[in-house]
């Protein structure tokens, strides 16, 4: 059959020249190929299980290169697994990956990559790098411990809380906080927050800059979850959150219990706890350490009392000899005159005798007042180790042992 012409020139049908490019593909293009680029758009579709990802290599931002991959089923939920296991993130949009594919071309298609395996060590490599840059740049823009220069009140009692109510990690934070033994009262705001994920860094943020507008209702701001594992913590490794928290106006405690890794969120914090448990504990503390600084005060405020009370009994039993001295000598040479003498230094002395026996009293009940079981009468505990009392979080270890004294009774505990 002779092909058809069109000015003077051959013409092909597109099967044509499809299966041309198939074969030269075939023929050039014939092995696997290890391939980075970056995961544009993941096109996953959970009913048939394949995913077709939207592959690009990227030069100061714009896109040098494109292609389309595939992934079928079977393998896409093998390589989905494994790097869950590995870098703790499943596969999703803007990563970086090593993928493992063939080259192919057919005319109903077009140019495809089929994707075997995805490496997952390079991804956690690349999100490594990232996380350093993060940090660098943090600390080149002198923001990196800002929230850490915060001043914590004495007795943090207000506190908003980025969480989500049907967390685990919220319910064990609210639980440990109203059920201390102490009966401290805690004002709590829950800010409701998606806490893991790429939307993560929308609503963290945005919770944040609400806060931020009503910065004078609270003392400090927690972020706390739990109850899952460590998919999707690489949000919290993101600049725009970690700049929001390093930068934030009121103190940040994290407990985003993430045990395996410190992330830059974590770093920038006023302070972190690796559950929300913990970080109700660190708030409880803060009432112990003011309660010490109580009993501090009340030893120094007893011990001035007792000298003062000992400095004028001296006092009064240098002088009084003087005075029967005085008044005995003025009685022989004058009697009359020593008489009115007389009677005006008693009177002087039982008025002296009267003041400094009302500023014994007042004394004697300031120290009754401050008496270590009218205070644990008032709702505050000493706790001792080894029989001193503890006036700093840092002299226990775990595996102490300590006691807390009440009003009535005691109570031994093993610090965890």
């Amino acid at each position: 059959m002779q092909r058809e012409q069109f000015n003077e020139r051959p013409v092909y049908a597109l099967s044509e020249i499809t299966k041309s490019i198939e074969s030269i593909i075939a023929k050039n293009y014939n092995r696997s190929y290890y391939i980075k680029a970056e995961i544009l758009k993941l096109n996953h579709y959970p009913h048939s299980g394949h995913c077709y990802p939207e592959l690009v290599e990227k030069e100061n931002g714009k896109i040098k290169a494109q292609l389309r991959g595939v992934i079928w089923s079977t393998q896409f939920r093998n390589i989905n697994e494994r790097f869950i296991s590995i870098t703790g993130e499943p596969l999703k949009e803007d990563i970086a990956i090593l993928c493992l594919a063939t080259i192919e071309f057919s005319g109903q298609h077009g140019l495809n990559l089929h994707i075997q395996d995805i490496e997952p060590l390079y991804t956690l490599g690349e999100m490594a790098r990232n996380k350093r840059e993060v940090i660098e740049k943090l600390k080149k823009e002198q923001i990196f411990h800002l929230n850490k220069q915060k001043k914590l009140p004495l007795i943090p009692q207000k506190i908003a809380i980025i969480s989500v109510e049907t967390s685990k990690g919220y319910n064990d934070f609210m639980v440990t906080l109203r059920q201390n033994t102490w009966n401290y009262r805690f004002q709590c705001t829950l800010f409701p927050s998606i806490l893991q994920g790429d939307k993560a860094l929308i609503s963290m943020p945005n919770r944040l800059a609400e806060i931020a507008k009503r910065q004078q209702e609270f003392d400090c701001v927690v972020i706390v979850r739990g109850g899952g594992g460590d998919v999707g913590m690489s949000c919290y490794d993101n600049y725009n959150l970690a700049a929001a928290v390093a930068t934030f106006p009121l103190p940040v405690i994290t407990g985003i219990g993430h045990s395996t890794n410190e992330t830059v969120t974590d770093m920038v914090a006023f302070a972190n706890k690796i559950t929300p448990t913990e970080v109700a504990y660190f708030l409880i503390q803060q009432f112990h350490n003011f309660s010490l600084q109580i009993d501090e005060c009340r030893d120094k405020l007893v011990k001035w009392v007792q000298e003062h009370l000992r400095e004028k009994n001296l006092y009064f039993e240098k002088i009084y000899p003087h005075l029967m001295l005085i008044i005995g000598k003025y009685n022989h040479q004058k009697e009359k005159e020593i008489s009115g003498v007389t009677q005006r230094l008693q009177s002087r002395v039982l008025q002296f005798l009267l003041k400094h026996q009302n500023a014994l009293h007042q004394s004697q009940t300031k120290i009754e007042l401050l008496h270590p079981e009218n205070i644990l009468k008032r709702g505050y505990s000493i706790t001792f180790k080894n029989g001193k009392a503890l006036r700093n979080a840092d002299d226990v270890a775990k595996g102490d042992e300590v006691v807390t004294k009440l009003w009535q009774g005691e109570v031994k505990s093993v610090v965890k």
